[in-house]
């Protein structure tokens, strides 16, 4: 990667303006401490963590109701405990700028989306929504630690419901309207949630989906839900009925929610306390329902948005994202400094790729978020946005959900804008915070993220659990930090959570990507290489493969499947599903066996540029009628985004000899790993059915 061009590099005074750079300033002056580079702050920031952590909380003038005792009681994972003692609430700092009289008539949310036009709330009217709502919740029995809910989308009204909710010491939770009754009742029925945030349906790509039936049966299936709180959004008459519920469910109309004006109370919480419950991919089973907490959700967005992301009030930053992704949680967080969101909910290439931009250009918006996939799409479609619109404005680009391709870098650089930093993030859902960040103080080299972020202690590990750098390891960090999830919820005995990040190297969090960290003279950077475990990750959105079985498995015709998302660096990722379909000639093997082409020739249609050519059952064994119910199901139940490009017939699913499907070794051995290295066929209860995925892979490499 030597040789990778530089992009960008920040002019002298973009750096004197950064925010990372104001904080330099005052630890010299309030700590005496002085730093010749960004990893050498990197460093005191990942070893002197309690000292860094402390001066983020006095930096940053985190609001408590009472004090720390200390700051990190014991350097342990799981485990760690901060800030014992202090008390603080996550709304009342995301609140805090409409607080002053001078900010009242300031927009703190500007939404767009394809049911209704441009909307704007002042910093004074989101904060009497979240009052009024509050009222509301407190009047229908939400009391501190219960768990209300929302099937809404990426609107203002569901940023104040998540507010009001958490203003009163309650724990929100969220999922997108796009998503099937079964995906959602997977994550909500997990933590019995008391309240629900629901809307009567959404349009995308100027289709209406009415949404009704799925909230009905949420309210059926949530024995625990005392009360629903339904939004008219797609259509301003439309009602919810809750007819046949077999209890009884308070239905309050959001409208009616809204109608007692009024500031907001903050109840103030212990730092540890529960916030928002956000969701796993549920690879091995149910979605994991992690929980993050308050203090640690403030001080990390103080952090992140102040040091790396150069927040300032009054700034509108925007970041295209459904309710379901950890982004629009991250996005929100942005008004604790005082930041303007820029919201949007739609599809973000309808009518055309011209859409978020233009909604840009209108707001004039100093950051703009997206994925991959989008800028894929923007290039392949051939805008231009920085001749098309005018973004004199934009700072900074964001990007994040799988990796960024090089193409893409230069892309942003030729087509958006030349002085622009294109920040490439790297973290997630579970963490709450970056492993790979950006910074306006240290330059852009093509394809990779610009530097670790402070206080997160990212390593990559080999296999005998040692620290290397410049070659691919696995992702990790070493010290504890206050972002971290609390708990899993459910989860009485911590082995859950244990075993999502522990186990392989013991007190080290261990998260599961492949990076490579790269030296730099300006700072380390890294790369991530995709999973190395079996989460499929399609645009952001997670889902585990366990959900994906759930739906396949169904069918009558489908004995047993496989799904594997192969993600590339440099081209899109191609996400394959393998199923046993029943036939009576197999009936009498002991497990699930049906017939199927020979790999090959189906690794042969994979690569088939027209989907129906790749459908043929010649070449898939999979009848037409099959495919196209199987995709549908999963658009219907789970998601669009995890349509499968491709689905094979195949003899019989690889297993352990305890029965798990092999879905790690199968997917390295379809992205090109050495076979021996990615299986061990003396682990397997039925070895021989590798040699279908073999085939497969040779067909795919030498096509």
């Amino acid at each position: 990667m030597a040789d990778s061009p530089l992009l960008w590099r920040p002019s002298a005074q973009r750096i004197a303006d950064a925010g990372i750079t104001r904080y330099q300033q005052w630890l010299t002056l309030n700590k005496g401490l002085t730093f010749s580079c960004y990893d050498d702050l990197w460093t005191w920031s990942t070893t002197e963590i309690e000292d860094f952590w402390e001066s983020i909380w006095q930096f940053a003038d985190v609001i408590a109701h009472s004090p720390y005792q200390q700051v990190l009681l014991e350097r342990k994972m799981p485990g760690a405990r901060w800030f014992e003692g202090a008390t603080l609430n996550y709304a009342e700092h995301a609140l805090a700028y409409g607080s002053k009289s001078d900010n009242k008539h300031a927009p703190a949310l500007i939404a767009d989306s394809e049911v209704r036009g441009r909307t704007e709330i002042s910093w004074g009217e989101l904060r009497q929504h979240v009052g009024s709502l509050a009222a509301t919740l407190r009047d229908a029995g939400l009391q501190v630690g219960d768990r209300a809910v929302a099937y809404m989308p990426n609107i203002p009204e569901t940023a104040a419901a998540m507010l009001a909710v958490t203003s009163l010491g309650g724990i929100w939770s969220c999922a997108a309207p796009d998503m099937g009754a079964v995906g959602v009742l997977d994550r909500f029925r997990q933590i019995e949630p008391k309240v629900l945030f629901t809307i009567d349906g959404y349009r995308y790509g100027g289709r209406d989906f009415d949404r009704r039936d799925v909230a009905r049966e949420l309210v059926r299936q949530l024995p625990s839900v005392e009360c629903v709180i339904f939004l008219s959004y797609l259509h301003s008459d439309s009602e919810l009925d809750l007819g046949g519920i077999d209890r009884q469910v308070r239905a309050i109309r959001f409208d009616h929610a809204l109608a007692r004006p009024q500031e907001p109370a903050f109840v103030a919480v212990p730092f540890s306390h529960p916030l928002w419950i956000v969701y796993s991919s549920g690879t091995t089973g149910m979605p994991k329902p992690i929980v993050h907490g308050h203090g640690g959700v403030v001080i990390q967005s103080f952090k992140a948005g102040l040091l790396h992301g150069d927040a300032k009030p009054g700034d509108k930053t925007f970041w295209f994202s459904s309710t379901n992704w950890i982004m629009w949680n991250s996005t929100l967080n942005g008004l604790i400094n005082g930041v303007t969101v820029l919201m949007y909910d739609g599809n973000p290439g309808y009518p055309d790729t011209s859409t978020l931009w233009k909604f840009a250009e209108r707001e004039q918006a100093n950051s703009f978020g997206t994925s991959p996939a989008f800028i894929a799409l923007c290039a392949k479609t051939g805008i231009k946005p920085g001749e098309q619109f005018d973004l004199s404005a934009l700072r900074s680009v964001g990007c994040t959900g799988s990796p960024l391709p090089e193409e893409g870098y230069e892309w942003v650089y030729n087509h958006v804008k030349q002085d622009v930093r294109l920040g490439c993030i790297s973290g997630g859902t579970d963490p709450g915070a970056c492993f790979l960040t950006t910074s306006s103080i240290l330059p852009i080299y093509s394809g990779e993220m610009q530097c670790r972020e402070l206080g997160i202690a990212t390593h990559a590990f080999n296999d005998d659990g040692q620290s290397v750098i410049d070659e691919v390891g696995e992702l990790v960090v070493t010290q504890p930090m206050p972002s971290m999830p609390l708990f899993f919820w459910g989860d009485t005995d911590g082995s859950r959570y244990f075993g999502s990040y522990f186990e392989q190297f013991p007190g080290v969090w261990c998260h599961g990507d492949w990076v490579r960290l790269i030296p730099r003279p300006e700072a380390i950077t890294g790369i991530i290489y995709g999973r190395s475990d079996s989460t499929i990750n399609r645009h952001g959105i997670r889902m585990g493969t366990s959900e994906i079985y759930r739906v396949a498995e169904e069918f009558d015709e489908v004995l047993d499947s496989l799904v594997v998302d192969l993600e590339y660096l440099n081209r899109d990722s191609f996400m394959a599903l393998f199923v046993v379909i029943r036939d009576p000639a197999f009936a009498a093997e002991a497990s699930a066996k049906g017939p199927a082409p020979d790999g090959f020739m189906a690794g042969k249609a994979s690569l088939l540029a027209n989907p129906r050519a790749q459908g043929n059952p010649l070449h898939t064994g999979v009848p037409e009628a099959l495919r196209l119910a199987i995709n549908e199901a999963i658009r219907t139940k789970l998601s669009a985004r995890h349509v499968p490009d491709g689905i094979f017939a195949i003899t019989e699913v690889p297993r352990t000899l305890s029965g798990k499907k092999l879905e790690i070794p199968v997917k390295k051995i379809l992205l090109g790993h050495d076979v021996k290295k990615a299986v061990n066929r003396d682990s397997m209860s039925n070895p021989d059915s590798i040699d279908w995925f073999i085939e497969f892979a040779t067909a795919r490499q030498t096509t």
